[in-house]
């Protein structure tokens, strides 16, 4: 009777501990979180400002509600340009922008938003993914108290609006450009004046003459934004973003305090969007184009190839000093580098060869 109810005891108490460890695990996996997130956009812009707010109810919908998230679009909270500061500094859990704008604060961030005449979208997701990019870009805002998710890419980009016709380089000296990254120190040395303004302030910039030229997204951003309106000629091909990334700034406070099923969550939700968002571009971009052209008389230009060489020439000297300037830069440089190269060969010969023998074939 005494070995009995020792062995009913023990077997008590050993149900007891499971019961209270099930109810402990059972209280972490429930908790919730209320997060705000701050954004570089206008309200409900279309693609950025709409993927922002995507990305905040797929983090409710597959966290059962877990996760909730109040969206601030650029201006509501703090400037469109302070987002990385503020989730920096742990005021704020989260921030929607783009690495392009990170150039003073961390001068390897714009070589994650594009390079330029670069990798494209899925050469560049490709090198995030399983060429170790990823890994350098959570490296490189370490030290800022950030980890940065890739959350969108827009695609290839257009090489901008501008207000005279652009036949020759002597055509960009003193032309007064809103030109962001690596691209705008390409161009300063082509002989123009970039500046970097949020969206809000490009159009009555672009119609009062404060600025000559623009490049901004592509058609289905740039019909929304109505600078058509502001500028006669579009240029192409956007030689400055070939892959123009998005991101999702976490804040390490934040993120380090989620049991692990939700940061599974949140890094899940990032990838479905930076894969939702370029397929939408792609799909929206030809169609805005087309209205840009048909319906509002814009003026469709390629850059002249003496142009497209000279930027490219500039675009390899900034790299290469921009490298040998800054220790993190190098790194991801040389990774970007190394990878773009194989995956070149392997495009080469499947995804270009499709595309030649394709647009060279009769169109029904």
């Amino acid at each position: 009777m005494r070995r009995r109810n020792f062995l009913y005891g023990g077997l008590g108490a050993l149900a007891a501990c499971s019961q209270t460890e099930e109810s402990s695990s059972s209280a972490e996996s429930l908790e919730r979180v209320r997060w705000r997130m701050v954004t570089s956009w206008p309200p409900n812009f279309p693609g950025h400002g709409t993927s922002a707010n995507r990305l905040a109810q797929r983090l409710e919908e597959l966290s059962g509600g877990r996760i909730q998230v109040d969206v601030f679009a650029g201006g509501e909270l703090v400037p469109a340009l302070e987002v990385l500061n503020v989730v920096s500094q742990g005021d704020i859990e989260l921030g929607h922008s783009a690495p392009i704008y990170w150039r003073g604060q961390i001068p390897a961030a714009q070589l994650f938003g594009s390079i330029p005449f670069g990798m494209l979208p899925n050469e560049f997701n490709a090198w995030l993914y399983f060429g170790g990019g990823l890994e350098l870009w959570q490296e490189a805002y370490e030290n800022l108290g950030v980890i940065p998710f890739p959350a969108g890419n827009t695609g290839s980009q257009m090489g901008g609006w501008f207000n005279r016709e652009i036949k020759s380089v002597e055509n960009l000296n003193g032309l007064k450009m809103r030109i962001p990254g690596l691209g705008g120190e390409v161009m300063q040395r082509a002989g123009v004046l970039p500046v970097n303004i949020p969206l809000s302030e490009i159009y009555t910039a672009l119609q009062t003459g404060t600025i000559d030229a623009t490049e901004w997204v592509g058609p289905y951003n740039d019909l929304a934004a109505g600078l058509y309106e502001a500028a006669e000629y579009y240029y192409y091909p956007g030689w400055q973003e070939p892959s123009g990334a998005l991101e999702c700034l976490v804040s390490i406070q934040a993120y380090e305090r989620l049991p692990e099923d939700l940061k599974t969550i949140v890094r899940t939700a990032c990838i479905a969007e930076n894969d939702y968002i370029l397929s939408e571009f792609n799909a929206r971009n030809q169609r805005a184009l087309r209205t840009l052209v048909e319906e509002h008389g814009v003026q469709l230009r390629r850059f002249p190839d003496e142009v497209l060489e000279v930027l490219r020439d500039i675009s390899l000297e900034v790299m290469e000093e921009l490298a040998t300037q800054d220790e993190m830069s190098g790194k991801v440089y040389e990774s970007y580098k190394a990878f773009a190269l194989e995956i070149g060969a392997w495009l080469r010969i499947t995804e270009d060869s499709i595309t030649d023998i394709r647009s060279s074939l009769p169109q029904n």
